[in-house]
């Protein structure tokens, strides 16, 4: 049988194939929506150190009133207005660096852990590092800025098992002093005492207590003078590269900052900011945080 086929019908075949296939790509390339973010997590390089810096989740702290002092109710929500943050309710990143000095691995700070104390968005620390491919059983040593509970959080689970085996952990002896002591648990921070012992007293025979202006860690000092009582104030960690390149500073500072809202903004100019709009920005990086 011959087929009498001419240019145009072969021409009007291909463009109605062609329409077809166009269609049924269309309609097969949807899919559901996923609901998932990057990763919390950002590496960098400070000097010969290598610094990961990982999410304990979002902390919403609620009306700012109570974190900012010394500034107007209204001057503070339209701060945090004009930087599209709610201003009702102030919601801080919790950051906390971990240091790869190539001797060792060391972690500041171990957020909220199993507590949900400020909402169900905290406590994922120990995922962050399983996404940024860091075992708990790497870690070195465990760096304390101080002993409030979105920062002693996470030394030990919910059933009182230290999360980092083969860490020691460094705190200061009076911050150790005054979060465990019995005699406040009657007291309106209750709460902070109670967590402060169930993470810190299950691993008193690993902490060591630094002081002041001593390098306890290679590389890691407390700077002096500091607060002379424990307060929500923010706690900053000299970091001394043994071989800083060129485009890093001698020196720069890792930041633990605290619930007060303040922080550094950004690693190359170390610049205290008390703008809300700086709060949730906590990271030692100067990359944006974001909220889920």
């Amino acid at each position: 049988m011959t087929l009498d086929v001419s240019r145009r019908s072969l021409l009007a075949l291909g463009a109605g194939l062609g329409a077809s296939a166009m269609l049924g790509s269309s309609a097969m390339a949807r899919a559901p929506k996923l609901g998932t973010q990057t990763p919390y997590w950002h590496r960098f390089i400070l000097g010969d150190a290598e610094v990961t810096v990982v999410s304990d989740g979002p902390l919403p702290l609620g009306d700012p009133s109570g974190t900012f002092t010394g500034v107007s109710k209204e001057e503070v929500k339209k701060m945090l207005a004009d930087n599209f943050l709610s201003p009702d309710n102030v919601v801080l990143e919790q950051n906390s660096p971990i240091v790869n000095t190539g001797d060792k691995l060391i972690l500041f700070d171990t957020g909220m852990g199993s507590s949900k104390m400020f909402g169900p968005t905290t406590g994922r620390q120990q995922k962050s590092m399983m996404e940024a491919g860091i075992k708990p059983e790497d870690i070195d040593a465990v760096v304390c800025s101080h002993a409030h509970i979105d920062h002693i959080g996470g030394i030990v689970d919910a059933n009182n098992k230290p999360l980092f085996p083969n860490a020691q952990i460094y705190i200061s002896q009076t911050d150790f002093d005054f979060w465990t002591d019995e005699g406040k648990m009657g007291s309106p921070a209750k709460d902070f005492v109670v967590h402060a012992r169930k993470n810190l007293l299950p691993v008193r025979d690993r902490i060591v207590f630094f002081r002041d202006g001593q390098e306890f860690l290679p590389g890691v000092c407390r700077p002096s003078p500091r607060p002379a009582t424990p307060s929500a104030t923010p706690s900053s960690w000299s970091a001394r590269p043994a071989s800083p390149s060129p485009s890093s500073a001698t020196s720069r500072t890792i930041p633990c900052c605290c619930w007060s809202g303040r922080g550094w903004n950004s690693p190359t100019t170390p610049t205290r900011s008390r703008q809300p709009s700086r709060a949730s920005s906590c990271s030692p990086c100067s990359r944006p945080t974001r909220r889920p």
